[in-house]
Protein backbone atom coordinates (compact mmCIF):
# COMPACT_ATOMS: atom_id res chain seq x y z
CA UNK A 1 0.00 0.00 0.00
CA UNK A 2 2.72 2.33 1.07
CA UNK A 3 4.24 1.20 -2.36
CA UNK A 4 1.68 2.36 -4.44
CA UNK A 5 1.15 5.67 -2.61
CA UNK A 6 4.94 6.84 -3.25
CA UNK A 7 4.39 5.52 -6.59
CA UNK A 8 1.18 7.77 -6.75
CA UNK A 9 2.92 10.98 -4.95
CA UNK A 10 6.01 10.54 -7.89
CA UNK A 11 3.45 10.21 -11.05
CA UNK A 12 1.58 13.31 -9.35
CA UNK A 13 5.16 16.16 -9.07
CA UNK A 14 5.99 14.75 -12.34
CA UNK A 15 2.89 15.78 -13.58
CA UNK A 16 3.08 19.13 -12.17
CA UNK A 17 6.20 19.67 -13.28
CA UNK A 18 5.24 18.87 -16.42
CA UNK A 19 2.30 21.22 -16.53
CA UNK A 20 5.17 24.13 -14.59
CA UNK A 21 7.24 23.72 -17.81
CA UNK A 22 4.47 24.42 -20.11
CA UNK A 23 3.30 27.23 -18.95
CA UNK A 24 6.82 28.80 -18.57
CA UNK A 25 7.24 27.78 -22.17
CA UNK A 26 3.53 29.00 -23.12
CA UNK A 27 5.00 32.63 -21.52
CA UNK A 28 8.01 32.46 -23.54
CA UNK A 29 6.22 31.94 -26.46
CA UNK A 30 3.88 35.29 -25.54
CA UNK A 31 6.97 37.07 -25.06
CA UNK A 32 8.58 36.25 -28.55
CA UNK A 33 5.35 36.91 -30.16
CA UNK A 34 4.57 40.18 -28.25
CA UNK A 35 8.28 41.41 -29.19
CA UNK A 36 8.08 40.73 -33.28
CA UNK A 37 4.42 41.96 -32.95
CA UNK A 38 5.87 45.36 -31.48
CA UNK A 39 8.85 45.01 -34.20
CA UNK A 40 11.37 44.67 -31.47
CA UNK A 41 10.85 48.32 -29.60
CA UNK A 42 9.15 46.63 -26.65
CA UNK A 43 9.11 50.42 -24.68
CA UNK A 44 6.60 51.78 -27.65
CA UNK A 45 9.02 54.70 -28.48
CA UNK A 46 8.35 54.49 -32.77
CA UNK A 47 11.46 52.63 -33.22
CA UNK A 48 9.95 49.62 -34.55
CA UNK A 49 10.91 47.35 -37.61
CA UNK A 50 8.55 45.72 -40.14
CA UNK A 51 7.36 42.47 -39.12
CA UNK A 52 9.78 40.55 -41.66
CA UNK A 53 12.85 41.99 -40.71
CA UNK A 54 11.98 41.32 -37.35
CA UNK A 55 11.12 37.73 -37.97
CA UNK A 56 14.64 37.76 -40.07
CA UNK A 57 16.36 39.02 -37.28
CA UNK A 58 14.81 36.45 -34.56
CA UNK A 59 16.14 33.27 -36.69
CA UNK A 60 19.36 34.76 -37.24
CA UNK A 61 20.20 35.41 -33.30
CA UNK A 62 18.21 32.46 -32.32
CA UNK A 63 20.88 30.03 -34.52
CA UNK A 64 23.40 32.41 -33.36
CA UNK A 65 22.43 31.47 -30.04
CA UNK A 66 22.56 27.94 -30.50
CA UNK A 67 25.13 27.16 -32.99
CA UNK A 68 27.77 29.79 -32.37
CA UNK A 69 29.34 27.27 -29.73
CA UNK A 70 30.04 24.40 -32.48
CA UNK A 71 33.52 24.53 -32.94
CA UNK A 72 33.91 20.49 -32.94
CA UNK A 73 32.22 17.70 -34.76
CA UNK A 74 29.99 16.26 -31.63
CA UNK A 75 26.45 16.24 -31.22
CA UNK A 76 24.95 19.09 -29.85
CA UNK A 77 23.88 19.26 -26.54
CA UNK A 78 19.87 18.40 -25.93
CA UNK A 79 19.83 21.14 -24.15
CA UNK A 80 20.24 23.51 -27.34
CA UNK A 81 18.88 21.01 -29.88
CA UNK A 82 15.04 21.03 -27.98
CA UNK A 83 15.18 25.01 -27.96
CA UNK A 84 16.37 24.95 -31.55
CA UNK A 85 13.64 22.85 -32.80
CA UNK A 86 10.99 24.65 -30.31
CA UNK A 87 11.65 28.26 -30.75
CA UNK A 88 12.14 27.55 -34.78
CA UNK A 89 9.11 25.87 -34.93
CA UNK A 90 7.31 28.72 -33.04
CA UNK A 91 9.08 30.98 -35.90
CA UNK A 92 8.09 29.10 -38.88
CA UNK A 93 4.29 28.77 -37.59
CA UNK A 94 3.59 32.00 -38.87
CA UNK A 95 4.12 30.45 -42.37
CA UNK A 96 1.10 28.56 -41.89
CA UNK A 97 -0.97 31.62 -42.11
CA UNK A 98 0.27 32.92 -45.59
CA UNK A 99 -2.32 31.54 -47.77
CA UNK A 100 -3.43 31.75 -51.52
CA UNK A 101 -6.89 30.99 -52.91
CA UNK A 102 -6.94 27.70 -54.88
CA UNK A 103 -9.73 26.01 -57.20
CA UNK A 104 -11.19 23.18 -55.54
CA UNK A 105 -14.73 20.94 -56.00
CA UNK A 106 -17.16 20.71 -53.83
CA UNK A 107 -19.97 18.13 -54.06
CA UNK A 108 -23.25 20.01 -53.44
CA UNK A 109 -26.80 18.00 -51.54
CA UNK A 110 -28.08 17.10 -54.74
CA UNK A 111 -25.28 15.73 -55.87
CA UNK A 112 -23.96 17.96 -58.68
CA UNK A 113 -20.51 19.41 -58.32
CA UNK A 114 -19.20 23.24 -58.19
CA UNK A 115 -16.30 24.98 -57.95
CA UNK A 116 -14.94 26.80 -55.08
CA UNK A 117 -12.25 28.86 -53.99
CA UNK A 118 -10.23 27.10 -51.12
CA UNK A 119 -7.16 28.30 -49.15
CA UNK A 120 -3.93 26.52 -48.98
CA UNK A 121 -0.30 27.41 -48.00
CA UNK A 122 1.18 29.92 -50.29
CA UNK A 123 3.25 27.38 -52.92
CA UNK A 124 6.89 28.61 -52.31
CA UNK A 125 6.51 28.30 -48.44
CA UNK A 126 4.77 24.64 -48.78
CA UNK A 127 7.70 23.62 -50.76
CA UNK A 128 10.58 25.14 -49.24
CA UNK A 129 9.51 25.00 -45.52
CA UNK A 130 9.39 21.17 -45.85
CA UNK A 131 13.04 21.33 -47.71
CA UNK A 132 14.89 23.41 -45.23
CA UNK A 133 12.72 21.28 -42.17
CA UNK A 134 14.71 18.16 -43.79
CA UNK A 135 17.82 20.02 -44.60
CA UNK A 136 18.04 21.01 -40.78
CA UNK A 137 17.29 17.55 -40.05
CA UNK A 138 20.43 16.38 -41.93
CA UNK A 139 22.83 18.82 -40.39
CA UNK A 140 22.24 18.21 -37.02
CA UNK A 141 21.60 14.22 -37.95
CA UNK A 142 25.50 14.75 -39.46
CA UNK A 143 26.81 16.18 -35.86
CA UNK A 144 25.38 13.15 -33.96
CA UNK A 145 26.99 10.52 -36.68
CA UNK A 146 30.04 12.23 -34.72
CA UNK A 147 29.06 10.68 -31.09
CA UNK A 148 31.09 7.71 -30.78
CA UNK A 149 33.79 7.95 -33.08
CA UNK A 150 37.14 8.04 -31.69
CA UNK A 151 39.86 8.49 -34.51
CA UNK A 152 40.38 12.02 -33.95
CA UNK A 153 40.31 14.55 -31.13
CA UNK A 154 40.31 18.41 -29.91
CA UNK A 155 42.97 19.79 -27.52
CA UNK A 156 41.91 23.08 -25.82
CA UNK A 157 43.61 26.59 -27.00
CA UNK A 158 45.31 26.91 -23.97
CA UNK A 159 47.38 23.61 -23.60
CA UNK A 160 50.98 23.60 -24.35
CA UNK A 161 52.77 23.76 -27.32
CA UNK A 162 54.05 19.99 -27.71
CA UNK A 163 50.50 18.76 -27.18
CA UNK A 164 48.54 21.20 -29.28
CA UNK A 165 47.07 19.76 -32.65
CA UNK A 166 47.21 21.49 -35.89
CA UNK A 167 45.19 24.68 -37.02
CA UNK A 168 44.42 24.88 -40.39
CA UNK A 169 43.80 28.37 -40.32
CA UNK A 170 44.81 31.15 -38.02
CA UNK A 171 41.41 31.12 -36.24
CA UNK A 172 43.57 30.66 -32.64
CA UNK A 173 40.45 30.74 -30.21
CA UNK A 174 39.04 27.05 -32.12
CA UNK A 175 40.50 23.73 -30.93
CA UNK A 176 42.93 22.21 -32.36
CA UNK A 177 42.49 18.89 -34.29
CA UNK A 178 44.78 16.03 -33.29
CA UNK A 179 44.50 12.33 -34.83
CA UNK A 180 46.51 9.26 -34.37
CA UNK A 181 50.25 9.16 -35.70
CA UNK A 182 50.23 7.17 -39.11
CA UNK A 183 46.74 9.19 -39.51
CA UNK A 184 43.31 8.15 -39.85
CA UNK A 185 42.44 4.55 -41.02
CA UNK A 186 41.04 4.11 -44.33
CA UNK A 187 37.58 3.06 -43.12
CA UNK A 188 37.36 6.45 -40.92
CA UNK A 189 38.52 8.55 -43.89
CA UNK A 190 36.17 7.07 -46.22
CA UNK A 191 33.58 7.66 -43.89
CA UNK A 192 34.68 11.32 -42.82
CA UNK A 193 34.73 12.20 -47.04
CA UNK A 194 30.96 10.58 -47.07
CA UNK A 195 29.82 12.83 -44.00
CA UNK A 196 31.72 15.90 -46.15
CA UNK A 197 30.17 15.05 -49.07
CA UNK A 198 26.76 14.80 -47.79
CA UNK A 199 26.95 18.48 -46.05
CA UNK A 200 28.50 19.51 -49.24
CA UNK A 201 25.12 19.04 -51.16
CA UNK A 202 23.54 20.10 -47.54
CA UNK A 203 25.34 23.07 -48.27
CA UNK A 204 24.39 23.88 -52.08
CA UNK A 205 20.40 23.08 -51.79
CA UNK A 206 20.38 25.92 -48.95
CA UNK A 207 22.29 28.13 -50.73
CA UNK A 208 20.22 27.85 -53.94
CA UNK A 209 17.12 28.37 -51.99
CA UNK A 210 18.70 31.10 -50.30
CA UNK A 211 20.01 33.29 -53.96
CA UNK A 212 16.12 32.22 -55.30
CA UNK A 213 14.98 33.80 -52.16
CA UNK A 214 16.71 36.85 -52.94
CA UNK A 215 16.61 37.17 -56.54
CA UNK A 216 12.39 37.25 -55.92
CA UNK A 217 13.45 40.58 -53.32
CA UNK A 218 12.20 43.95 -55.63
CA UNK A 219 15.23 45.62 -55.76
CA UNK A 220 14.85 48.90 -52.64
CA UNK A 221 14.69 52.69 -54.36
CA UNK A 222 16.88 54.11 -52.05
CA UNK A 223 19.70 51.24 -53.06
CA UNK A 224 18.96 52.57 -56.92
CA UNK A 225 18.94 55.98 -55.96
CA UNK A 226 22.78 55.90 -54.78
CA UNK A 227 24.25 54.37 -57.50
CA UNK A 228 26.49 55.94 -59.81
CA UNK A 229 24.91 56.45 -63.26
CA UNK A 230 27.08 54.17 -65.28
CA UNK A 231 28.82 50.75 -65.00
CA UNK A 232 32.15 52.40 -65.28
CA UNK A 233 32.22 54.75 -62.84
CA UNK A 234 31.02 51.62 -60.60
CA UNK A 235 33.80 49.62 -61.10
CA UNK A 236 36.12 51.46 -61.77
CA UNK A 237 38.29 51.41 -65.33
CA UNK A 238 40.75 48.74 -64.53
CA UNK A 239 37.77 46.41 -63.58
CA UNK A 240 35.62 47.63 -66.37
CA UNK A 241 38.27 46.92 -68.81
CA UNK A 242 38.79 43.84 -67.50
CA UNK A 243 35.29 42.78 -67.80
CA UNK A 244 34.25 44.32 -71.37
CA UNK A 245 37.33 42.84 -73.47
CA UNK A 246 36.97 41.10 -76.37
CA UNK A 247 37.39 38.14 -75.08
CA UNK A 248 36.66 37.47 -71.53
CA UNK A 249 37.81 34.85 -68.73
CA UNK A 250 36.25 34.81 -65.84
CA UNK A 251 38.46 32.74 -63.99
CA UNK A 252 41.58 34.21 -65.14
CA UNK A 253 39.55 37.62 -64.22
CA UNK A 254 39.76 36.83 -61.13
CA UNK A 255 43.35 36.16 -60.50
CA UNK A 256 43.97 39.30 -61.89
CA UNK A 257 41.72 40.81 -58.27
CA UNK A 258 43.38 41.40 -55.16
CA UNK A 259 41.46 38.61 -52.70
CA UNK A 260 43.71 38.67 -49.58
CA UNK A 261 41.23 39.37 -47.60
CA UNK A 262 37.89 39.30 -46.96
CA UNK A 263 36.70 42.92 -47.00
CA UNK A 264 38.58 43.23 -50.69
CA UNK A 265 36.59 40.43 -52.09
CA UNK A 266 32.99 41.92 -50.32
CA UNK A 267 34.11 45.08 -52.15
CA UNK A 268 34.53 43.20 -55.51
CA UNK A 269 31.03 41.48 -54.56
CA UNK A 270 29.54 44.95 -53.78
CA UNK A 271 30.93 47.02 -57.20
CA UNK A 272 29.75 43.73 -59.18
CA UNK A 273 26.30 43.60 -57.85
CA UNK A 274 26.25 47.45 -58.32
CA UNK A 275 26.98 46.88 -62.20
CA UNK A 276 24.60 44.25 -62.82
CA UNK A 277 22.20 46.40 -61.24
CA UNK A 278 22.84 49.81 -63.47
CA UNK A 279 22.94 47.44 -66.66
CA UNK A 280 19.98 45.50 -66.11
CA UNK A 281 17.91 49.01 -65.36
CA UNK A 282 19.37 50.44 -68.50
CA UNK A 283 18.30 47.40 -71.10
CA UNK A 284 14.80 48.12 -69.37
CA UNK A 285 14.93 51.90 -69.40
CA UNK A 286 12.19 52.50 -72.15
CA UNK A 287 12.94 56.66 -72.02
CA UNK A 288 16.07 56.48 -74.62
CA UNK A 289 16.75 60.14 -73.44
CA UNK A 290 16.77 59.22 -69.43
CA UNK A 291 20.07 59.90 -67.63
CA UNK A 292 20.48 55.83 -67.15
CA UNK A 293 21.06 56.17 -71.06
CA UNK A 294 24.12 55.59 -72.64
CA UNK A 295 25.88 54.84 -76.02
CA UNK A 296 26.52 51.04 -75.35
CA UNK A 297 24.89 48.97 -77.50
CA UNK A 298 21.71 47.08 -76.15
CA UNK A 299 23.63 43.84 -76.67
CA UNK A 300 26.83 44.65 -75.34
CA UNK A 301 25.37 46.01 -72.38
CA UNK A 302 23.75 42.65 -71.76
CA UNK A 303 26.62 40.75 -72.65
CA UNK A 304 28.70 42.71 -69.55
CA UNK A 305 25.97 41.93 -67.90
CA UNK A 306 25.87 38.16 -68.22
CA UNK A 307 29.97 38.52 -67.56
CA UNK A 308 29.37 40.24 -64.07
CA UNK A 309 26.89 37.28 -63.15
CA UNK A 310 29.17 34.68 -63.91
CA UNK A 311 31.67 36.62 -61.86
CA UNK A 312 29.57 36.44 -59.15
CA UNK A 313 28.83 32.99 -58.97
CA UNK A 314 32.32 32.03 -58.94
CA UNK A 315 32.68 34.65 -56.07
CA UNK A 316 29.72 32.50 -54.20
CA UNK A 317 31.92 29.41 -54.85
CA UNK A 318 35.34 30.09 -53.74
CA UNK A 319 34.02 32.48 -50.92
CA UNK A 320 30.95 31.10 -49.65
CA UNK A 321 31.50 32.37 -45.88
CA UNK A 322 30.95 36.17 -47.30
CA UNK A 323 29.25 38.47 -44.86
CA UNK A 324 26.11 40.15 -46.69
CA UNK A 325 26.83 42.79 -49.59
CA UNK A 326 25.40 46.15 -49.45
CA UNK A 327 22.59 45.02 -52.04
CA UNK A 328 21.41 41.87 -49.95
CA UNK A 329 21.48 44.37 -46.87
CA UNK A 330 19.19 46.60 -48.60
CA UNK A 331 16.67 43.98 -49.78
CA UNK A 332 16.54 42.29 -46.72
CA UNK A 333 15.96 45.77 -44.42
CA UNK A 334 13.79 46.64 -46.99
CA UNK A 335 11.71 43.26 -47.55
CA UNK A 336 8.16 43.83 -46.28
CA UNK A 337 7.26 39.83 -47.65
CA UNK A 338 6.59 37.51 -44.16
CA UNK A 339 6.86 34.36 -46.13
CA UNK A 340 9.99 36.08 -47.53
CA UNK A 341 11.82 36.72 -44.53
CA UNK A 342 11.19 33.54 -43.16
CA UNK A 343 12.88 31.79 -46.26
CA UNK A 344 15.60 33.70 -46.61
CA UNK A 345 16.81 33.80 -42.88
CA UNK A 346 16.08 30.15 -42.42
CA UNK A 347 18.18 29.14 -45.63
CA UNK A 348 20.61 31.52 -44.51
CA UNK A 349 21.58 30.20 -41.34
CA UNK A 350 21.67 26.33 -42.31
CA UNK A 351 24.04 27.14 -44.90
CA UNK A 352 25.91 29.10 -42.29
CA UNK A 353 25.71 26.07 -39.92
CA UNK A 354 26.57 23.58 -42.87
CA UNK A 355 29.60 26.28 -43.89
CA UNK A 356 30.78 25.78 -40.44
CA UNK A 357 30.59 22.13 -40.20
CA UNK A 358 32.57 21.50 -43.70
CA UNK A 359 34.94 23.43 -42.33
CA UNK A 360 35.08 21.61 -39.31
CA UNK A 361 35.77 18.42 -41.22
CA UNK A 362 37.84 20.11 -43.27
CA UNK A 363 40.08 20.91 -40.78
CA UNK A 364 40.24 16.83 -39.56
CA UNK A 365 41.17 16.53 -43.12
CA UNK A 366 43.85 18.42 -42.47
CA UNK A 367 45.40 16.84 -39.80
CA UNK A 368 45.43 13.74 -41.34
CA UNK A 369 46.77 15.02 -44.48
CA UNK A 370 49.76 16.29 -42.08
CA UNK A 371 50.66 13.01 -40.02
CA UNK A 372 50.82 10.95 -43.29
CA UNK A 373 53.17 14.26 -44.80
CA UNK A 374 54.57 16.39 -42.58
CA UNK A 375 55.77 18.80 -44.95
CA UNK A 376 52.65 20.28 -45.64
CA UNK A 377 52.74 21.90 -42.36
CA UNK A 378 56.09 22.96 -42.76
CA UNK A 379 54.99 24.37 -46.22
CA UNK A 380 52.13 26.11 -44.54
CA UNK A 381 54.13 27.77 -42.44
CA UNK A 382 56.39 29.34 -44.93
CA UNK A 383 53.62 30.35 -46.85
CA UNK A 384 51.75 32.60 -44.15
CA UNK A 385 55.16 34.02 -43.31
CA UNK A 386 55.45 35.33 -46.44
CA UNK A 387 51.99 36.86 -45.93
CA UNK A 388 50.03 34.51 -48.67
CA UNK A 389 46.59 34.39 -48.89
CA UNK A 390 45.99 31.17 -49.05
CA UNK A 391 44.61 30.68 -45.25
CA UNK A 392 41.44 32.76 -46.24
CA UNK A 393 41.14 30.76 -49.47
CA UNK A 394 41.80 27.62 -47.82
CA UNK A 395 38.48 28.48 -45.31
CA UNK A 396 36.45 28.08 -48.15
CA UNK A 397 34.83 24.63 -48.16
CA UNK A 398 34.75 23.64 -51.52
CA UNK A 399 38.77 23.55 -51.54
CA UNK A 400 40.55 20.78 -50.27
CA UNK A 401 43.82 21.51 -48.12
CA UNK A 402 46.42 22.80 -49.66
CA UNK A 403 44.68 23.84 -53.03
CA UNK A 404 45.32 27.04 -54.45
CA UNK A 405 42.76 29.47 -55.42
CA UNK A 406 43.40 28.61 -59.39
CA UNK A 407 42.62 25.02 -58.80
CA UNK A 408 39.20 25.40 -57.33
CA UNK A 409 36.02 23.93 -59.73
CA UNK A 410 35.39 25.56 -62.30
CA UNK A 411 31.99 27.15 -63.41
CA UNK A 412 30.40 24.02 -65.08
CA UNK A 413 31.40 22.09 -61.72
CA UNK A 414 29.52 24.21 -59.24
CA UNK A 415 26.46 24.43 -61.69
CA UNK A 416 26.70 20.82 -62.04
CA UNK A 417 25.70 18.62 -59.37
CA UNK A 418 25.54 15.26 -61.18
CA UNK A 419 29.45 15.58 -60.94
CA UNK A 420 29.56 15.42 -57.59
CA UNK A 421 30.28 11.50 -57.48
CA UNK A 422 32.94 12.43 -59.63
CA UNK A 423 34.57 14.61 -57.36
CA UNK A 424 34.28 12.18 -54.98
CA UNK A 425 36.29 9.34 -56.65
CA UNK A 426 38.83 11.94 -57.06
CA UNK A 427 39.08 12.84 -53.57
CA UNK A 428 38.92 9.02 -52.66
CA UNK A 429 42.60 8.46 -54.52
CA UNK A 430 41.55 7.21 -57.48
CA UNK A 431 39.05 4.20 -56.42
CA UNK A 432 37.01 2.87 -58.73
CA UNK A 433 33.37 3.58 -59.42
CA UNK A 434 32.37 0.28 -57.84
CA UNK A 435 33.93 0.30 -54.82
CA UNK A 436 32.39 4.03 -54.03
CA UNK A 437 29.52 2.69 -55.00
CA UNK A 438 29.95 -0.08 -52.20
CA UNK A 439 31.10 2.94 -49.79
CA UNK A 440 27.87 5.33 -51.06
CA UNK A 441 25.56 2.04 -50.38
CA UNK A 442 27.42 1.27 -46.90
CA UNK A 443 26.63 4.74 -45.73
CA UNK A 444 23.85 6.42 -47.45
CA UNK A 445 21.05 7.64 -44.83
CA UNK A 446 17.14 8.22 -45.65
CA UNK A 447 17.51 11.97 -45.28
CA UNK A 448 20.61 11.69 -48.30
CA UNK A 449 18.31 10.00 -50.46
CA UNK A 450 15.64 12.55 -49.84
CA UNK A 451 18.06 15.49 -50.85
CA UNK A 452 19.45 13.56 -54.00
CA UNK A 453 15.36 13.57 -55.24
CA UNK A 454 15.26 17.56 -54.56
CA UNK A 455 18.50 18.94 -55.68
CA UNK A 456 18.02 19.10 -59.25
CA UNK A 457 14.55 21.06 -58.95
CA UNK A 458 16.92 23.50 -57.15
CA UNK A 459 19.14 23.90 -59.58
CA UNK A 460 16.44 24.45 -62.40
CA UNK A 461 15.59 27.29 -59.57
CA UNK A 462 18.34 28.18 -59.54
CA UNK A 463 18.89 28.70 -62.90
CA UNK A 464 15.73 29.74 -63.98
CA UNK A 465 16.64 33.03 -61.34
CA UNK A 466 20.17 33.43 -63.11
CA UNK A 467 21.26 33.44 -59.34
CA UNK A 468 21.04 37.27 -59.66
CA UNK A 469 21.86 38.12 -56.26
CA UNK A 470 24.24 35.91 -53.87
CA UNK A 471 23.35 34.17 -50.69
CA UNK A 472 23.26 36.02 -47.49
CA UNK A 473 24.94 35.14 -44.40
CA UNK A 474 25.68 36.23 -40.80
Amino acid sequence: MTTTKNEQETKDNDMVSKVKAKRAEMEQMKERFAKLLLGEDMSGGGKAVSSALALTNAITNLAASVFGEQHKLAPMPEDRKKRWRREVGWLLSVTDYIVEFVASQQAGKDGSNMEIMTTQQRGDLRMNIAALKKLDAMLIGCLDNFRDQNQFWYVSKDADESEKGVQRSDKWWLPTVKVPAEGLSEESRKWMQYQKDCVNQVLKASLAINAQILGEMKIPENYIDNLPKNGRETLGDTIYKSITVDFFDPAQFLTTMDLSSELNVLDLKNKIEASIVIWKRKMNQKDSKSSWSSGIRMEKREQFEERAETILILLKQRFPGLPQSSLEISKIESNRDVGHAVLESYSRVLESLASTVMNRIEDVLYADNVAQDPSLLANKRSISARGSTREFNDESPDHSPGQTPTESMTLSDFMGWSLDQEETTKTNGGSSPKQDDNESEKYQSYSARILARTKNSYLEKLEAYKLRSPTTRH
